[in-house]
């Protein structure tokens, strides 16, 4: 590794450090034995509900882990994003723009776990702790890692849309904004990446990468009409498979056209063969800082299992509330 690329790392790493106190001393407040008197069977529940919502919908998995990653990188992971236009005085997270397109099956699949605990054990369990869980349960219902998830976790009191803007990465956006971005909610490049690889499953709508395959303006752009970092082939598929997404936004095409069902380091592998169907997909492999993860995940995956684990309960700690910081709503969709 370059003196360069170990300077940038380090910077980044250093900024990262300089976010994550307050989450090490929430996730000092978590237990992963939080309900064990008070609903013991909490997990089980979750687990059962979002199997069967799975096995009825196989869209939810994918869903469920960007609905995580989008409550926990805006206010903290502390179910504001499950709040309903319809249930607030105000314009919640959930209406913001870049929030539209979070699949309902999602949050249909949290909302069936909050009502079977509520029914077991009332105005116990958070819908943020619900929201942990399930991500978790859905990435090993898809053949990814299993891993503990700490608990105690409250729900928010508010839910403002305005709260939104610059803290989601865009899906045109260049590696090195990502990890400054990631970086101010303590998330280490490396752990940046290791998260990235939760699109080896899901889909994303022609919108998003329509500039990279329709008269294409970026460098190296010609004839083609593409993007040239993507393969000539994919990008030809591309173009056919989304004609007409302007008249139907909702056509999309999964995110891992390999294995797009399973939770695997295949994404990875797809980046260097110009297989990465957004642009801050290929951004990763563009950016030594991320190309050396990308390059590490894609050969080993027991090392991007590992990792994404990790880096997913650091991901549960982010701006989470605990005690009297927050409370237990009795629906995921309303403030109480």
């Amino acid at each position: 590794m370059g003196t360069l690329l170990r300077r940038v790392l380090l910077s980044l790493a250093l900024l990262a450090a300089a976010a994550a106190p307050g989450a090490a001393a929430a996730a000092a407040r978590l237990s992963t034995s939080y309900y064990s008197r008070s609903c013991p069977r909490a997990e089980q529940i979750v687990s059962d509900v979002v199997a069967a919502k799975q096995q009825a919908n196989p869209s939810t998995a994918a869903g469920t882990l960007r609905l995580f990653f989008h409550d926990c990188f805006v206010s903290g992971c502390d179910a504001s994003v499950l709040v309903s236009p319809l249930s607030s005085d105000r314009t919640p997270e959930r209406a913001a723009e870049i929030n539209l397109s979070l699949p309902g099956d999602a949050f249909d699949a949290v909302a069936r776990a909050k009502a079977a605990l509520e029914a077991a054990c009332p105005g116990t369990v958070s819908c943020a702790d619900i929201l942990a869980l399930a991500a978790r349960d859905l990435v090993g219902i898809l053949g990814g890692p299993r891993f503990p998830v700490p608990l105690g976790r409250r729900d928010a009191r508010r839910s403002d849309a305005r709260d939104v803007e610059g803290n989601l990465p865009r899906t045109n956006m260049s590696a090195r904004a990502m990890t400054v971005l990631f970086a101010r909610k303590g998330i280490t490049p490396q752990e940046m990446v290791a998260l990235a690889g939760a699109h080896t499953v899901g889909f994303s709508h022609c919108s998003e990468f329509a500039h990279r395959v329709y008269n294409y303006k970026g460098k190296g752009g010609g004839a083609s009409g593409h993007d040239p970092s993507l393969n000539p082939e994919f990008a030809r598929a591309l173009q056919s498979s989304c004609a007409g997404y302007e008249s139907n936004p909702d056509i999309s095409i999964f995110n891992d056209i390999v294995t797009p069902r399973e939770f695997d380091e295949l994404y990875f592998k797809n980046l260097p063969r110009g297989l990465g169907l957004l642009a801050s997909d290929a951004a990763l492999w563009e950016y030594p800082p991320t190309k050396v993860f990308v390059q590490q995940y894609a050969d080993n995956r027991t090392a991007f299992f590992q990792d994404f684990a990790k880096a997913m309960q650091k991901l549960g700690t982010v701006g989470v509330k605990t005690g009297r910081q927050g409370v237990v709503r009795r629906q995921c969709d309303i403030l109480d």
